[in-house]
């Protein structure tokens, strides 16, 4: 697979990436001898073809390659920051990938393993987990609950947000309980200083992480960490942004105080018929309550909530959850 880079990216380059790829990786502290010079490994980092594994309790950092693909995806976008006299390599690369992505299929079923493949290592699902947030030059896009293959503590390892400038617009939705353990507080305290916007709902129901229009990592399992789904079909990978979308508009930007405000259960119901156009005459009448308490409540909903009409009022309710 190696050969997918070849033109690409310099000879050097290739020569180290292909080393890495065939040991499997090595560790951090012992890349720049293994690969013949800290250059090599600054430029593998800086393309996306290579990333530092987070130290783990049990584990030391490694340095380990990026899937080919994903490899020669982050390697074209480098070489579209490069100057004019290199275009004829960035032209190359680009050919390569669309012959990998359209190449005629032996059957239907070699097709459908380029867009659809289902992963079952935890040390490749771990891998694609890392390059793809490697390999996003424009988006970076992730979701996150509380479902979790054992307890978080103090001396768990998470994996940091890289250095992207302002060159990739990273979100994250959090589940609420993750922000509500001091350590998954402080490390989503950590990607937003990092640059990443963060937002919280009540309840997410999956897991995933989404690197620009082109690829997709969806859990099989609760956790993703025993199964996966690496997705590139176009169609499906739309539908999850669609997706993700839909659900950013609902979260509550994460630092508001009390996303989950407490409100009493006529209060949830007057904001339910409000989301419904009624008038505070029909809504006191359903609710048995006169006209001058419905507005009451009322302008304590919208002075909670930082609204100033009636629609407003709904529409923030159900992004931050109060409501369905």
């Amino acid at each position: 697979m190696g050969r997918l880079l070849q033109g690409v990216v310099p000879d050097e380059l290739l020569a180290a990436y292909t080393r890495l790829l065939d040991e499997d990786g090595c560790p951090h502290d012992e890349a720049a001898a293994f690969l013949g010079s800290p250059e090599a490994v600054e430029a593998l980092t800086q393309r996306g073809m290579a990333h530092v594994r987070p130290d783990v309790p049990a584990t030391p950092p490694r340095l380990v390659p990026a899937p080919p693909d994903l490899a020669l995806l982050g390697a074209l976008t480098d070489l579209a920051r490069q100057l004019a006299v290199q275009q004829d390599r960035l032209l190359n690369g680009h050919r390569r990938l669309s012959d990998l992505r359209h190449a005629p299929a032996a059957d239907d079923g070699d097709r459908l393993d380029r867009l659809l493949k289902i992963v079952t290592s935890r040390d490749e699902i771990s891998r694609l987990s890392y390059s793809l947030i490697n390999a996003a030059r424009h988006d970076w896009l992730t979701l996150d609950n509380y479902v979790l293959e054992a307890p978080v503590e103090e001396s768990t390892g998470f994996a940091p947000l890289p250095s992207f400038g302002e060159e990739v617009r990273c979100r994250a939705i959090y589940e609420t309980k993750c922000a509500e353990h001091p350590v998954g507080a402080r490390t989503i305290e950590a990607a937003v200083q990092a640059g990443e916007q963060a937002r919280l709902l009540p309840r997410i129901g999956m897991k995933m992480k989404l690197a620009d229009e082109a690829v997709a990592l969806l859990p099989l399992t609760p956790t993703g960490m025993s199964g996966a789904l690496l997705v590139r079909s176009p169609v499906i990978v739309g539908a999850l942004r669609e997706y993700f979308e839909m659900l950013w508009e609902r979260a509550v930007p994460y630092g508001n105080p009390d996303p989950q405000a407490p409100i009493t259960p006529i209060q949830a119901n007057i904001l339910r018929l409000l989301t419904q156009g009624l008038t505070d005459e029909v809504i006191g009448r359903r609710l048995n309550l006169s006209k001058n308490t419905v507005q009451r409540h009322f302008t304590a909903l919208r002075e909670a909530l930082g609204a100033e009409t009636r629609f407003a009022a709904g529409a923030a309710a159900v992004r931050r959850g109060w409501i369905d």
